[in-house]
């Protein structure tokens, strides 16, 4: 049986490149038979960025929400926030002492956000020892990581593979990124990729009125009503087709060449479709924001099903390194 990994931070309420890019994809590789699933919400990596307890308190119960809404069974999987697993920061440890520094200046997250000015603090430098601790804490088999993400993945096999070499044992489960070349990169509200840190999300559980603002809002060029217009470069027709049908998409396309259909017309469009291709999960979302004593409960379930599982791997890597 093959164990699948995926986290999402609680940095922010969920928005639809997580949901498309993330949530969906794992949930349905879920469901495939022969499957085990294990989903955390990094809370402990939120910390490099956000220092507000109560907004990452909130984000932490909206991802579990998210995942709950989207019909996550947590009966077959394990939901669990990460810092109820605390052994994982002293994997961490360990996993530091094997990782060179010189390597760790060379990751794409540091990189990016040193050279845009970000505040790079040491939790943020050690970032991917964190994330190689949280896959290998759980004898991981695959992780489900988009393009950006697969040095992060390509860090932890080096790891399992040279600690596994140094001890002559195998201690870790040597883990494989799995790409669903299937994923676009979902474009947010600017035309770059959607990003919380770019602030140009969309979050669909939002009131009907503030969804349709932001929906609004999608930058689009200045071509004329009356004009034809080209789909392929126009940012709402990219999310539109991210969601919609083969027979809606085609009807959009032909809408944009006739001419005769402005950029209003199709971002009420694009609204009515995330109303109506998230109308379900948008109902359950506020139903399991609204019971934070369910939240705690299933997650509190969730951490004593990862406890089991990441106990035996600690104690087996305590005692090969002389602890």
């Amino acid at each position: 049986m093959a164990r699948i990994l995926t986290g999402i931070q609680s940095s922010n309420i969920p928005h639809l490149g997580n949901i498309l890019g993330a949530v969906v994809p794992a949930i349905e590789l879920s469901r495939q038979a022969g499957n085990s699933s294990i989903y955390f919400i990094a809370d402990l990596h939120s910390l490099t960025s956000i220092k507000d307890a109560e907004f990452i308190r909130e984000s932490r119960y909206a991802v579990a929400a998210t995942w709950l809404a989207f019909g996550l069974d947590t009966d077959r999987n394990t939901l669990f926030q990460q810092s109820h697993v605390p052994e994982v920061c002293e994997l961490s440890w360990y996993l530091s002492c094997f990782m060179s520094y010189h390597r760790l200046q060379l990751a794409h997250s540091f990189k990016d956000k040193s050279a845009a000015g970000a505040d790079v603090n040491t939790g943020l430098f050690t970032y991917p020892i964190l994330m190689a601790a949280d896959i290998l804490m759980y004898d991981t088999d695959f992780v489900p990581v988009g393009k950006d993400q697969k040095q992060h993945v390509e860090y932890t096999r080096d790891l399992a593979e040279k600690i596994n070499h140094h001890y002559q044992k195998e201690l870790f489960v040597v883990p494989h990124e799995k790409i669903d070349e299937s994923v676009m990169i979902i474009p947010g509200v600017d035309g770059r990729k959607m990003s919380k840190s770019y602030n140009n999300f969309i979050n669909i559980f939002l009131p009907e009125k503030e969804l349709k603002k932001v929906v609004m809002s999608v930058v689009t060029d200045s071509t004329p009503l009356e004009d034809p217009k080209n789909p392929d470069t126009d940012n709402v027709f990219a999310l539109y087709r991210l969601m919609a049908t083969a027979e809606q998409t085609k009807d959009l396309r032909e809408k944009y060449l006739a001419g005769g259909f402005g950029y209003g017309h199709a971002k009420t469009a694009l609204f009515e479709l995330i109303l109506d291709r998230f109308r379900n999960e948008r109902e359950a979302y506020a139903r399991y924001m609204g019971d934070r004593g369910l939240l705690d409960s299933e997650l509190n379930k969730g951490a004593d099903k990862a406890r089991a599982i990441a106990t035996p791997v600690l104690n087996r890597v305590r005692s090969a390194m002389g602890f």
